[in-house]
């Protein structure tokens, strides 16, 4: 797959001004507070 999935709001200001960050793979960049994050999806929890 090769589309991102795009995060709605930075997780530490919550400023929604995000742009892929050029340096890592799957890396955002904040433009509200300068922090460059990456979320990872882990799985699926099976409740039983």
């Amino acid at each position: 797959m090769t589309e991102r999935a795009t995060p709605f709001y930075c997780p530490y200001c919550a400023d929604e001004d995000l742009r892929p960050a050029a340096d890592q793979h799957g890396a955002w960049e904040c433009r509200g507070c300068t922090r460059v994050f990456s979320v990872k999806f882990i799985g699926m929890v099976v409740h039983s």
